[in-house]
């Protein structure tokens, strides 16, 4: 990879990896610092990493520098940073909704958090997903699938319990 590639990557895809780390960990500094350390590490890989697969590379250690974040700060979960709602019968607004789904991905496990963000968030590919998290395509299928149903069973236990 030449500098030129790398400063390529850094314009086309420093947005969409600080995306996907602060929706995931909800705390911006932190995320600044992960996304930093991440293009850190491929520019010291450079000569090692084709240009062709940086964006794998990039999503790649990012997630890996995410988790061990969590774990570092003992996390059983990822941080909640939207407001508990309280008390309607029914949402009324458009926001109010997209609260509830994202209190709900929020109520996932790390790995199927991270699975929904990239695929229905950010549009990875299943085949870009398993790079990204070092899972195979089947898995990637599976887990994203088993995930949407946790979410399906949240939303609509949420949905009998404002009702």
């Amino acid at each position: 990879m030449t500098v030129q590639d790398y400063n390529n990557c850094v314009d086309q895809y420093s947005d969409g990896v600080y995306r996907f780390i602060v929706k995931n960990i909800g705390h911006e500094a932190d995320a600044q610092d992960i996304v930093q350390t991440a293009f850190e590490k491929l520019w010291v890989n450079r000569e090692k990493v084709e240009s062709f697969k940086a964006k794998s590379y990039l999503f790649t250690i990012a997630y890996h520098l995410m988790i061990d974040q969590i774990r570092k700060d003992k996390k059983e979960s990822i941080t909640n940073n939207f407001e508990e709602i309280k008390g309607q019968a029914h949402p009324n607004t458009n926001s109010e909704l997209k609260q509830i789904l994202l209190r709900a991905i929020n109520e996932l496990n790390p790995t199927q958090k991270s699975l929904v963000l990239l695929k229905d968030y950010e549009g990875y590919s299943y085949q870009e997903i398993g790079e990204i998290m070092n899972l195979s395509e089947s898995q990637v299928k599976v887990y994203l699938h088993r995930a949407r149903q946790i979410l399906k069973g949240k939303l609509i236990h949420l949905e009998k319990m404002s009702a």
